[in-house]
């Protein structure tokens, strides 16, 4: 977690900037970190960052000073180019649980330092619990979607029994077995579709004040984001209906799949390994002759570690987390990662 200091210098960063901008990771725990910050100065724009999870100086430099901002927030991003750093020349706070990097000029906030795996989340609510009370509902609905059980859930449970029965004791169950699983995919879901949709959708999230006013529909707003939800799980149900009939092969289940529409991959990955416990689960999703992968691992395993060696001399870059890994993978090279991963698995 946070140190005091830590918490006190980006609350003051919060407290002292005008124009902020964030950019977040386009998953529950992104958008959850991006809603938590936003809402409590209800300052700035916010950027969802797609494809390759990394910040760069030819795409975000320029929305910086288009924006003109004076402070950038970065959430759950696993890479900063340096050049990105030295190019827009105001403060830019990194808050993040992936591997540790070094990169010059940035307030670096990694729970990893501490030697724990933390969900963003989970950081920014350690910054705004105090003001923002009320929105508890949001930093556990980040954490969960990390799957991540985070102390406060106790708190949320007292607060949403129905939503979050006390007997939801690991995020496997509160994904897979409760309410709350259906807004954390909600979270998810409303991440995909047009660019005009989906900021749309984060533009309503930063207003709205219940989980019930979603998944009630009890507002015009919750009702906007709940049709979206809908419109994408049939999607997701249809596909994971397809993947539910792979059968495993050397300890892997191996699902691929072409569509010219949303990438439902990170989501379907984890209902995979939930569903096939002591599995490595990989999903690709074919396009533009590249494979868009997530990859599962159960807890005994360091995924992580493993892909450091499977990707050696395949064309595409890969990043992620001991049990949860994302990678681009060219499709030429595709065979061939999947012959390495079950080397290093033996």
């Amino acid at each position: 977690m946070l140190t005091k200091n830590e918490v006190k210098t980006l609350k003051n960063a919060l407290d002292t900037c005008k124009r902020p901008i964030y950019f977040f990771d386009d998953d529950p725990d992104g958008l959850a970190s991006f809603l938590l910050l936003y809402r409590y100065i209800k300052e700035g724009q916010g950027f969802p960052v797609k494809a390759q999870p990394k910040i760069t100086k030819n795409i975000y430099a320029k929305k910086v000073k288009d924006y003109d901002a004076d402070c950038v927030f970065i959430l759950d991003i696993a890479m900063v180019d340096q050049d990105f750093v030295d190019e827009v020349k105001v403060p830019v706070y990194w808050l993040d649980h992936h591997e540790i990097q070094d990169v010059y000029g940035v307030k670096y906030f990694n729970s990893l330092k501490n030697g724990e795996n933390i969900p963003t989340s989970a950081l920014c609510w350690q910054v705004v619990q105090s003001e923002k009370a009320g929105d508890l509902w949001i930093a556990a609905a980040g954490c969960v979607g990390d799957w991540y059980m985070p102390s406060f859930a106790e708190i949320l449970q007292q607060a949403y029994p129905n939503l979050l029965p006390d007997t939801a004791d690991t995020p496997e169950k509160a994904l897979f077995e409760t309410e709350f699983g259906e807004l954390v995919k909600i979270f998810s879901f409303i991440m995909k579709g047009s660019t005009k949709e989906v900021r749309q959708s984060i533009k309503i999230m930063t207003r709205i004040n219940d989980p019930y006013e979603i998944l009630g529909q009890h507002t015009p707003a919750g009702k906007y984001l709940y049709k979206r939800y809908k419109k994408v799980r049939e999607e997701y149900d249809a596909l994971k209906e397809k993947a539910l009939k792979t059968k495993p092969k050397d300890n892997i289940v191996l699902f691929t799949y072409t569509t010219s529409t949303i990438s439902l991959t990170k989501d379907l990955a984890n209902e995979m390994l939930y569903r096939f416990k002591d599995k490595i689960i990989v999903l690709a999703r074919e396009k533009s002759g590249d494979m868009r992968c997530s990859l599962r691992a159960p807890k005994k395993i360091n995924l992580l570690r493993k892909m450091h060696k499977a990707m050696q001399g395949i064309e595409g870059y890969y990043g992620g987390h001991e049990q949860a890994c994302g990678a681009n993978i060219k499709q030429v090279d595709f065979k061939k990662f999947i012959k390495q991963l079950k080397e290093e698995l033996r």
